[in-house]
């Protein structure tokens, strides 16, 4: 099994959303689909992949606003974030008109929580709960591929914004990634919601905020 993974940056504001998939068996899923679906449908078709599941970390506007359009396109189910989160997926519509964006609102097909497991092109990634950018915020970590997809919580040189709405909550971002991420090993390397992604040991070296 070869595991292949595409970045596909959405929106104006550049959110990566995430094309994983078994170059073998060619099953895949998407992550974060924000907007712009028909360049991640193009994208989708260049890789030669089936994409049978979305899964969403958050509920923001750029990570979430077109997974119902892409779903209804694939005839896939919508997975995450944690439920805590539903407000803000209940309000795709209103965030896109505030920030002059097309979005649907979006129901998961099922919710995920703290340890639970999902499969990404036949790969098992782990659930891990890290609030404090919004409180349902989940990361995708996989032991195998030591590999995972972290949305907005830990960034390149940075760390995700917490003065978005009356939810965000600072010290409770740095105490999730403390407790969740930096815990992992060194080498282990992450897709951040935007920009170029990192590794564990080049964040504990040169990120200012931890």
């Amino acid at each position: 099994m070869t595991t292949q993974v595409a970045i596909i940056p959405v929106t104006s504001l550049q959110q990566n959303c995430t094309l994983i998939w078994d170059d073998e068996t060619k099953q895949g899923a998407v992550v974060d689909p924000g907007g712009d679906v028909p360049r991640i449908l193009a994208a989708i078709e260049r890789s030669g992949a089936t994409v049978r599941d979305i899964f969403i970390t958050h509920g923001h506007l750029d990570h979430a606003g077109g997974a119902a359009e892409l779903a209804g396109a694939l005839g896939v189910p919508v997975t995450g974030p944690d439920i805590s989160d539903k407000f803000l997926l209940e309000s795709m519509e209103e965030q896109g008109r505030q920030f002059g964006f097309m979005a649907g609102n979006c129901t998961p097909d099922r919710w995920v929580s703290e340890g639970k497991a999902v499969t990404m092109g036949g790969v098992e990634f782990e659930v891990r709960h890290c609030p404090g950018h919004t409180p349902g915020h989940v990361v995708f970590i996989s032991q195998t591929l030591n590999f995972g997809i972290f949305g907005d919580v830990l960034f390149r040189n940075s760390i995700g914004r917490t003065d978005l709405g009356d939810y965000g909550n600072y010290e409770q971002l740095i105490e999730s990634i403390r407790t969740k991420l930096l815990v992992l090993p060194d080498e282990f390397s992450f897709v951040c919601g935007h920009g170029q992604g990192s590794t564990i040991g080049a964040e504990k070296r040169s990120n200012p905020f931890l």
